[in-house]
């Protein structure tokens, strides 16, 4: 349930008619969340067949028309283009007199704040760059995790209220990211969530390999346990033979790995590494272990499995 103060009533946005740009798996979503708070979706801009059946399932019956025409229709208009894309997006709908004075201009991304929409706030436009913290499945079951994600909102201080407001109206949770703050606080997300996939896809692989008939059964209940701990406790909550410091067990690890899975070596020693400096650090891995550990990582980093050769 969102427990955000609401908005006074003057400072919540009016009724509005929205536009996506670009019908990705988070347009279409949002505008379907906005509109059941009530606002009006009018016209989406797609490309492939995926994004234009996309725009059908969530948005049903609102026209998919060119971007400029999308503007021409909306008084909110959500920009949800892939980042690199975006400067030259908006570059070239100011440049053409697409945008309108007074139209709200919504850019999602989460690298960028509002000044990317400078072009656009020179033509009169109303910039916000509200970015939902989520990974999206393009699917409907998105509208319902909008309910309590949280949003990173960049925007003039004067438009501050009304960003926030919509992103209430959304069922979301408006965090105020400040615009120099915006890669850090991207690059902290991706960190955990993009990397976190990887990290889960390749434990499923390697449990596959190793005879487990369910992998994702094993894998739940111990990966949603130490998330859980994670968010919790932080560093209090490591675990294993890296925070133990059990040399001999992280040596096996690498040279099974070597063996079964050399393409998942790397990401496992540099992991292990980053464990054991925040272990160490926290009192959680004595110093005394530590040496041996750190250099079983040091030697398998260079190629050896790291239990010969080293009189440390």
């Amino acid at each position: 349930m969102n427990t955000t103060p609401q908005p006074e009533p003057k400072d919540r946005p009016a009724r509005l008619a929205v536009g996506v740009v670009g019908a990705g798996r988070v347009g279409p979503a949002l505008a379907a969340a906005l509109q059941l708070a009530g606002h009006r979706p009018v016209a989406v801009s797609a490309v492939s067949d995926t994004s234009r059946r996309r725009a059908a399932q969530l948005l049903p019956d609102v026209p998919v028309l060119p971007p400029a025409e999308v503007l021409q229709r909306s008084d909110l208009v959500l920009l949800t283009v892939p980042d690199d894309a975006l400067p030259d997006l908006v570059a070239g709908l100011a440049d053409t007199g697409s945008v309108r004075p007074g139209q709200l201009l919504v850019q999602t991304s989460g690298r960028y704040g509002a000044r990317v929409l400078d072009p656009a706030l020179r033509a009169g436009a109303l910039p916000l760059a509200l970015h939902p913290a989520m990974t999206f499945t393009g699917t409907p079951v998105d509208v319902q995790r909008l309910a309590g994600c949280s949003f990173g909102v960049t925007a003039p201080e004067e438009l501050r209220l009304a960003a926030e407001a919509l992103v209430i109206e959304m069922g979301g949770e408006p965090e105020w990211i400040a615009e120099e703050n915006r890669p850090l606080y991207h690059a902290a997300l991706a960190l955990g969530a993009n990397h976190l996939v990887t990290l889960v896809a390749q434990s499923l692989e390697l449990l596959s390999a190793a005879g487990v008939a369910a992998p994702d059964r094993m894998l739940g209940p111990l990966l949603g346990a130490a998330l859980d701990n994670a968010l919790r406790s932080g560093d209090a909550a490591l675990t294993g033979p890296v925070a133990r410091g059990d040399a001999g067990t992280v040596a096996a690890h690498v040279t099974e790995l070597r063996r079964h899975a050399p393409q998942t070596v790397a990401g496992y020693l540099a992991m292990a590494r980053a464990t054991a400096d925040r272990a160490l650090a926290h009192g959680l891995l004595k110093p005394e272990l530590a040496e041996d550990l750190l250099g079983v990582l040091a030697d398998a980093t260079d190629g050896t499995d790291g239990t010969e050769g080293d009189a440390r």
